[in-house]
């Protein structure tokens, strides 16, 4: 924030002039002002003592005293113990808000760019099942920081890796084939992906009766999961099918290609795109020649059954399985592989992997290993890792057919926002069309703001209903917040006014004029810290702070009926001003803003 560095600068002269001190700036600690206290920033005295030689409340109020004297923007000060709370002034608070509004950027363009060249993967699904809740969370996350780091200035690439074979889509083709009796999207009226996930959890069903079959036999557990007669078939199709088997491979090619469609539809539904997408079946092939490179370097080593492992004891780790007894590969494998294909297309700074929580060791283990085979580029490798999804009902299981489908989710949340909307009467008067587009606003809104408000690293339980409350921290109150403001504007134009390009000269604002001005002052500062954290839950939470604050401001100040004509042109500006922001915001986080609600 601009007030930041020109107190630090002033603290700095302060000290030299007070205590003949050179302070170098991380020894100068600002802070925001806390509610109960007034002032906007606080400077922390404590670690000034030592040059002071006096006590907290003196040195403070020394410092308050040449502050206020040698800086015009500064309007009082007031020293609680060892704090120094410092006001600024309400014509800087003016002066500050038509520089942004000039800036025509929000302050972006000002702020150094984060870490040049970015690959940021997400979604990464499994084409054996559609995409669930899960999913949402990944996709929601990996897009919204695409967009952050974009606008701070990196050049960010986009991408997906479809887990396109293997064990997983085996199953899913060897139910097909032995029940499946030709069924296909168009004959069943299916999404595709629904269709190949219908498939899944039949194999699971199956392949659990014959264990607890073997297992009445008097088998153990875990020889009965191996030796049971459908994963000993799926293991078989799974070498067949990197033998090249053809007949494997058209029904593969066949029930993937279903998949791809179903996938393509959802994440059009929820508002997400890729610069390109990478298919596990293409990079598996160079992951398997990097562990052979390290078999023969002597960095990895072969057991008595054939199987290829990574020794990483000596780092804190253990072994690591990188090519079955058998020859085919793991996910290790294929991930080796997309690592160095991706770094030979795009020689990035900086890789970000949006995966859950549950693969932080495996991203510690691929890293290790690819410095280990001697590519340093590793360490620009980063594992943006998140928590697990629950609903109020608790967890859900994909084996089990318990998962909450995407594509069910996406329309219930609509559904849920048209009943909403009804209770409130918010709809009236708009036509059936206009209708339709302001719920998918409302709904994806919604789902997408609650879950982005939530700090990555957390598990968060997701509600839909609660999602859709058009009051409190949800997406449908920054949406009415924006819409409120665009409602103002087209009154104001009924009116005869326009909105001015800048603010009135001279114009003294009010309290609450200057709190919202505060925080409009915050956003590219909030932004930075949402693409230098990875953490859009830094930005979502903002655009609530602010949405709060401008409704408490409607609520206290009439706007067009303002005693005089440059009360009405500022507070129109500054209203226009704030719905820029809200909706710079929330397109960050990919979320739409209706123009009415």
């Amino acid at each position: 924030m601009e007030a930041e560095k020109i107190l630090t600068a002033a603290v700095q002269e302060a000290m030299r002039a007070l205590y003949g001190a050179e302070l170098k700036e991380e020894e100068i600690l600002i802070q925001q002002t806390r509610r109960e206290f007034a002032g906007d920033l606080t400077v922390v005295v404590f670690p000034f003592l030592r040059y002071s030689r006096k006590s907290p409340a003196d040195t403070g109020e020394e410092l308050g005293r040449y502050l206020t004297g040698h800086i015009g923007m500064l309007s009082r000060y007031e020293v609680i113990k060892g704090f120094l709370n410092l006001s600024f002034s309400m014509e800087y608070w003016s002066e500050l808000l038509n520089r942004l509004i000039r800036s025509g950027h929000h302050g972006l363009g000002d702020l150094d760019p984060l870490n040049g060249k970015v690959v940021v993967e997400y979604s990464s699904p499994n084409t054996n099942k559609p995409l669930h809740l899960g999913h949402i969370r990944n996709n929601l996350l990996g897009f919204s920081i695409s967009r952050i780091l974009e606008a701070l200035g990196s050049e960010v690439v986009k991408v997906n890796l479809v887990n396109d074979r293997g064990i997983h889509i085996c199953k899913s083709m060897l139910a097909w084939k032995k029940s499946g009796k030709g069924e296909t999207p168009a004959s069943s009226g299916k999404k595709g992906d629904h269709l190949v996930g219908d498939y899944y959890v039949l194999f699971e069903q199956e392949y659990r009766k014959q264990v607890e079959e073997l297992k009445k036999q008097g088998m153990a557990e875990e020889e009965a999961r191996r030796r049971a007669p459908l994963i000993v078939e799926a293991q078989d199709m799974l070498r067949r099918w990197e033998e090249g088997n053809e007949e494997v491979r058209e029904l593969w090619a066949m029930m993937n290609e279903w998949v791809y469609e179903g996938f393509d539809e959802t994440y059009r539904a929820l508002g997400v795109d890729f610069d390109r997408i990478y298919y596990e079946s293409e990079t598996y092939r160079l992951g398997k020649s990097l562990v052979l490179e390290g078999l023969e370097k002597g960095i990895l080593h072969r057991r008595a059954d054939g199987s290829v492992w990574a020794d990483l004891s000596e780092d804190g780790l253990d072994e690591k399985l990188l090519l079955r007894s058998d020859g085919t590969s793991v996910y290790m494998t294929q991930d080796l592989g997309t690592a160095q294909q991706r770094y030979e297309d795009y020689r990035f700074d900086r890789h970000i992997y949006v995966v859950g929580n549950e693969q932080n060791y495996h991203f510690q283990v691929l890293k290790l290993i690819l410095k280990k085979l001697g590519y340093d580029w590793a360490d620009s490798l980063y594992h943006l890792s998140y928590g697990m999804v629950e609903l109020p009902e608790g967890k859900m299981k994909s084996r089990e057919g318990t998962v909450v489908d995407a594509d069910d989710l996406i329309a219930g949340m609509v559904d849920t926002a048209r009943e909403m909307s009804k209770e409130l009467g918010k709809l009236e008067g708009f036509d059936p069309a206009e209708i339709e587009e302001i719920l998918r606003m409302i709904g994806l809104g919604a789902l997408k703001y609650f879950i982005l408000k939530v700090d990555p690293k957390k598990n968060m339980t997701f509600n839909p209903r609660e999602s859709v409350d058009f009051n409190g921290n949800t997406g449908p109150f920054i949406q009415y917040t924006y819409a409120r403001i665009q409602s103002v504007v087209r009154k104001a134009g009924e009116t005869g006014r326009t909105v001015a390009a800048e603010l009135p000269g001279g114009y003294v604002p009010c309290e609450k004029e200057r709190d919202l001005i505060r925080i409009l002052a915050g956003f590219a500062a909030t932004v930075h810290e949402a693409g230098r954290e990875y953490n859009p839950a830094v930005l979502a939470n903002y655009l609530y702070e602010l949405s709060r604050e401008y409704n408490q401001f409607y609520h206290d100040h009439s706007i067009l009926g303002a005693p005089d004509e440059d009360t009405i042109h500022y507070r129109l500006l500054l209203s226009v001003y704030t719905g820029r922001v809200i909706a710079r915001g929330m397109y960050l986080l990919g979320i739409d803003v209706p123009p009415r609600m």
